[in-house]
């Protein structure tokens, strides 16, 4: 089938997917895809492919409307395909499978072949043809291919006569112990859905569902939820669950061939905080079981591990998403974390890996996030707090801050710190963050120490589009004085390779020092317009620097001096300089203008007042100099570690900061207050 052919009738693209992928953004895209794979008969290699299988997954419906899943098998060949659009499955009628039971001519049935040991599959959708004592045939409406991703591999083989168990049939009103135990220990399961057309022609899909072992949860209620990772975008379970909220699950016990069939009503969930909590979930659904059907040993194949798919592997687990919602809660709080790792990555660059103490896990960080630290080099002396940017991805697990050596704190952590010690952190935060998601090309530009958040969004870009089976085409330039001092030589070489060729990274020396070009580097000298000119001919890139703020100030006027707009450059300062933008002036990006003549400021939790005029400095100095220490770090408006509640009147600051705040907060580090009208003083209140 051509794009230009028709979907059929009642395929996947003419249902509820197509309603869920408009609420994604993807409809239009994908019923274009959909033109090009659902055909209406089945090409030979899927023939073939079906007619070597020792199983296959079938989806149904009984005559009271309850959609159930179920796993058909016999010896390879038991599925023969006599022409393109029809499959005749020869086997014992089973009256004790509910998906099987009582079904008849003409009845709707959804098929999905797999072969676990090589991760292939197809699907193939239909209904019922002739029915019999020794099997039944399949007229075929849709075939197309689906992806490999989330199927653990295994080999099989049959159980022998004299070693099978009388199966035994179980009807449950509720999930049992052993029953909870199967669904926590599976890393696989299937699932199948339905809904019926305005032309009343039902369309019964069966599909795969794989994760690590404790990916479903079960609530003490005994509704199961369910993370949905990137898949094929077909979105064909999940759409039908749109239009008619009934799914059927079965679960395999691999080992003993046990199965628990399960039918019920079925939710998909586009909003929650266990989607952000859950590691690779982009959505939910919760499956309610009405219906549960066990039988043991009624699978006459066994199955031997293999390995984990990659992709799995990639996911997280409800343990880890209930630590994670745990170390929300703590909110803003100043918390302990534990050096577990210390490594040298350059002459000058140190990176210390940071856990929790507790059983609480780490907030996810976004790439280019970073982390306010607490730490008290002088046992005499207040508790410093700085902000260093993670170098770690979202996806690590862990947080790492990567630290020059250069001035107080970052000395005492170079030479204090050691496996074990204490660090007190804050949430990560920051809005300098990339979209690894976006198909425009991102250009990272790095100086120095300015490595740290390229390389967060660079392991983000890399991991999501493994994930996802999309890595957004990245050019990567980074700079550094000598190869000694460069970092993260062997981590960047990983990462390019593994993107297998979506990744572009250009090394600059400003001296050799005996590095061969070529070999340690590329490109001798700095970045500059000149260089960025020949290496990318400026098609439509997002642009991502980080480092000294000469350098970024450089390149931000050179691209602003190539008609590059303001909001594809994206940049994050090194202490209080900030970044001068050429914005234009609208009413919405119009600054209030500042207070002229004094103002009455109140700090409310301290009781303390002052009187602040334009000779007094920020809003931190002012407080500073009534011997108050409110937290602060950069005194530059990008890291927001002294944001503070506003409780009356308003600030406004020279330039505006990079980090953003709720219109009720204040960065005391670079604010001073408003003019009132225009003129005259306004009374201040903050929460100090």
């Amino acid at each position: 089938m051509d794009s230009n052919d028709k979907i059929p009738a009642g395929s996947p693209f003419h249902s509820g997917e197509i309603e869920l992928q408009r609420s994604l953004g993807v409809a239009e895209r994908m019923e274009q895809f959909g033109r090009r794979v659902i055909r209406d008969q089945m090409p030979e290699q899927h023939r073939d492919f079906f007619e070597q299988l020792p199983f296959v997954v079938a989806g149904s419906v009984d005559s009271k409307g309850d959609v159930w899943a179920t796993v058909l098998a016999g010896e390879p060949g038991f599925i023969q395909s006599p022409d393109p659009r029809k499959l005749a499955l020869n086997m014992p009628y089973d009256p004790s499978d509910p998906a099987i039971e009582g079904r008849k001519e003409g009845d709707a049935i959804g098929l999905l072949g797999i072969e676990l040991h090589s991760r292939r599959r197809n699907r193939m959708n239909g209904k019922i043809g002739a029915v019999s004592q020794s099997g039944f045939t399949v007229e075929v409406e849709h075939s197309f291919g689906n992806c490999p991703q989330y199927i653990q591999t295994r080999n099989w083989h049959a159980v022998s006569p004299e070693n099978c168990a009388v199966p035994a049939t179980e009807q449950l009103s509720a999930l049992d112990a052993d029953a909870r135990a199967a669904i926590l220990a599976a890393d696989t399961f299937f699932v199948a859905s339905y809904i019926d057309l305005e032309d009343g022609h039902r369309q019964v899909d069966a599909s795969h569902r794989g994760g690590k072992p404790g990916f479903v949860r079960i609530g003490d209620d005994g509704v199961l939820t369910i993370p949905d990772f990137a898949g094929n975008l077909h979105f064909n379970t999940l759409g039908n669950f749109l239009r008619n909220p009934r799914a059927g699950l079965v679960f395999v016990d691999f080992s003993n061939g046990d199965m628990l069939h399960l039918t019920g009503s079925a939710e998909v969930i586009l909003d929650s905080p266990d989607i952000a909590a859950f590691q690779g979930a982009e959505r939910l659904w919760t499956f309610t079981p009405h219906k549960i059907v066990r039988r043991n040993a009624a699978f006459p194949l066994r199955f031997e591990f293999l390995e984990w798919s990659p992709n799995s592997l990639m996911t997280g687990d409800w343990d880890q998403a209930a630590q994670r919602r745990k170390a929300a809660e703590q909110g803003s709080t100043w918390r302990p974390l534990r050096v577990s790792k210390i490594v040298d990555e350059s002459s000058v660059i140190r990176s210390f890996y940071l856990e929790p103490t507790d059983d609480a896990g780490l907030i996810a960080n976004l790439a280019g996030q970073h982390l306010p630290i607490r730490v008290q080099p002088d046992p005499d002396a207040p508790a410093v707090i700085r902000t260093y940017t993670l170098s770690s991805a979202p996806s690590d697990g862990v947080y790492r801050i990567s630290v020059k050596k250069e001035g107080l704190v970052s000395s005492y952590l170079h030479d204090q710190m050691a496996v074990g010690s204490i660090i007190n952190a804050r949430p990560p935060a920051g809005g300098f963050t990339i979209d690894a998601a976006e198909s425009r090309p991102a250009v990272l530009m790095a100086a120095g120490v300015g490595i740290t958040p390229m390389l967060a969004m660079l392991r983000y870009i890399v991991y999501e589009g493994l994930r996802t089976r999309h890595i957004r085409p990245t050019i990567f330039f980074y700079a550094a004085r000598t190869k000694a001092e460069r970092a993260f030589d062997a981590e960047l070489r990983s990462l390019t390779e593994r993107a297998g060729g979506a990744v572009r990274v250009i090394r600059l020396l400003e001296h050799a020092d005996g590095a061969q070009q070529g070999t340690d580097y590329e490109v001798l000298g700095r970045i500059d317009m000149n260089l960025l000119r020949a290496a990318l001919g400026f098609d439509d890139y997002d642009f991502m620097m980080c480092g000294p703020p000469p350098f970024m100030q450089a390149i931000y006027d050179g691209l602003r001096g190539l008609n590059i707009a303001d909001h594809r450059i994206h940049a994050e300062a090194f202490g209080p300089a900030s970044l001068k933008r050429q914005v234009a002036v609208t009413p919405e990006t119009q600054m209030a203008p500042a207070a002229t003549k004094p103002v009455a400021i109140a700090f409310a939790a301290s009781g303390k007042e002052a009187r602040w005029t334009p000779e007094s400095g920020s809003l931190l100095d002012l407080a500073e100099s009534r011997g108050l220490t409110p937290e602060f770090s950069c005194r530059g408006g990008s890291c927001g570690t002294c944001r503070t509640k506003i409780l009356a009147g308003a600030v406004t600051y020279a330039e505006q900061p990079a980090f953003q705040t709720d219109s009720d907060e204040a960065l005391i580090c670079c604010a001073v207050p408003a003019a009132e009208n225009g003129e005259g003083p306004a009374r201040l209140i903050l929460e100090i």
